[in-house]
């Protein structure tokens, strides 16, 4: 669906991208992760051909990206493009003149694109008059209203509360399943682990790693991860490295990688004589990935 191979932009002296490579593959969410400035919103800019890359090359459905591949795009934006003041018919059809559709395209589009969001029922509300999670959906259906291949969705869940949050999530698996290609933005590293079948995780213009979630649980060489609170750090530290437990930070918390599967009992025992207030356990989480990956990367570089 999207190749995109050794992709460089820098604007003046600052490279913002640097050999970018990744492919998406058709049907899939593929979840692009990374900082700010770590190089998204570059890359989208490029795949939509509002802006050149300095070298590489960006097919899209086998076709080099061009002024001809952007109706093949739908872009849903961190910031809702909607005119509050108009109805949710009246942005989507807007939306769809600027497409091209013609009117009777624009009303069948305009219907199937409300009912796709769950907003038929307010297709004559002005936008000032929705939720939230409503505008965000709204905004959804704009990127939807021409029927793209590949739909980028730029942080949808950002500000939302939980509830709007997983009618977000349970309308972009619906629209997987309708056999659209998903590229997702996010810092919600809990959403990439429920949406994303790949996930890259982009730093300074380069993908530092990517995969499956199981398979980039490999990177990390752990069964489990513990989190200790104690007062005596040093003495813990030291008892724990005796038994191949790997020391990390999270924030202020002190962390320890199991290099095997262990009873909670044992764990308590590996301790013994060590003032312990508790013990946490946690699956390697794909924020443990994260922040592994990208510090392995600024250290390498």
């Amino acid at each position: 669906m999207l190749q995109i191979e050794k992709l460089n932009k820098s604007y003046g002296e600052r490279s913002v991208l640097k050999d970018l490579t990744l492919h998406i593959k058709s049907g899939e969410i593929y979840g692009l992760l990374g900082q700010n400035g770590a190089g998204k919103t570059t890359t989208i800019n490029i795949l939509c051909n509002l802006l050149n890359a300095d070298s590489g090359k960006v097919t899209l459905n086998g076709e080099s990206v061009s002024d001809s591949t952007k109706p093949l795009i739908g872009v849903a934006p961190q910031e809702n493009l909607l005119y509050k003041s108009l109805s949710c018919e009246e942005n989507l059809n807007f939306f769809a003149q600027i497409y091209g559709l013609d009117k009777k395209q624009r009303r069948y589009q305009v219907e199937q694109c409300l009912k796709a969001v769950n907003l038929t029922d307010r297709a004559k509300s002005p936008v000032e008059t929705l939720s939230g999670g409503m505008q965000r959906r709204l905004n959804i259906a704009v990127a939807l209203v021409h029927q793209p291949k590949l739909v980028i969705l730029d942080e949808p869940t950002t500000g939302l509360d939980i509830e709007a949050r997983y009618e977000i999530w349970d309308l972009i698996q619906q629209l997987q399943s309708q056999g659209i290609t998903i590229l997702l933005t996010t810092h919600l590293l809990d959403e990439a682990e429920r949406l994303c079948q790949r996930i890259g995780i982009l730093k300074s213009g380069s993908i530092v790693a990517e995969g499956s979630l199981e398979e980039l649980r490999k990177l990390i060489p752990a069964q489990e991860i513990i989190v200790v609170k104690t007062s005596e750090e040093a003495e813990v530290i030291a008892r724990a490295q005796k038994y191949n437990f790997i020391p990390r930070r999270y924030g202020s918390d002190l962390a320890f990688w199991l290099p095997e599967a262990l009873e909670l009992k044992e764990i308590i025992l590996r301790f013994d004589g060590i003032s312990i207030d508790s013990i946490a356990r946690y699956p390697v989480r794909l924020e443990h990935i994260y922040v592994e990956v990208t510090k392995q990367s600024e250290l390498g570089s």
